[in-house]
């Protein structure tokens, strides 16, 4: 015979679950834990410090390689101004201590809003740890060198994609993802009528 509390906590059990959409349960099917999270953002971290040294090593300022001809290259570019080259040539006092200062606030921000995060979505979770690990990637450039060394170059005839970084693709993936889950996983955004 169970016990009559043991009953009373499993009827609210079941009375929570079936109050939550079904879609909801299968997002939150697999919640990653910090340990999981952290070392994603270590991977992001280790591979864009990887690949950037070796640019860096292998393959002179300006200069490029093609991948794919007509559409993809390698080349070398050091961006000192803010995402996408905004403010690259923009001749401003203190230029790198002002970028790098922006990019550690920025820094500190999503490190905060990471910690006090409630959602168990993992597609915000993981979204997160990309930002992280792409954010800190290009702050250790900044701290060290005084600019972004950027890389992969997209471009269609004459018309060139900003060239970006493994920590530019990173912040991006996970900017989407956190998109995603505000705009359809998550279960607190209010529906219109």
């Amino acid at each position: 015979m169970t016990h009559p509390s043991l009953t009373r906590s499993q009827d609210k059990q079941s009375s929570a679950d079936s109050a939550v959409p079904e879609n909801v349960n299968q997002a939150h099917a697999f919640i990653p834990s910090r340990r999981l999270l952290v070392g994603i953002m270590l991977a992001v971290l280790t591979l864009d410090q990887a690949t950037k040294a070796m640019v860096h090593s292998l393959l002179p300022l300006h200069e490029s390689v093609a991948i794919i001809p007509g559409f993809l290259n390698l080349t070398h570019v050091w961006n000192t101004g803010a995402a996408f080259g905004l403010l690259n040539e923009a001749d401003i006092p203190y230029k790198a201590a002002l970028m790098t200062a922006i990019a550690t606030v920025a820094l500190i921000a999503i490190a905060t809003f990471a910690w006090r995060s409630t959602s168990h979505n993992p597609a915000a979770q993981l979204g997160l740890a990309l930002i992280l690990g792409g954010a800190t990637g290009n702050l250790i450039d900044r701290i060290t060198a005084g600019y972004v060394v950027d890389f992969v170059d997209f471009y269609w005839q004459n018309w060139h994609f900003w060239a970006f970084n493994v920590a530019d693709s990173a912040i991006t993936v996970g900017a989407g993802l956190l998109i995603l889950d505000m705009v359809f996983l998550s279960p607190h955004v209010s529906e219109t009528v």
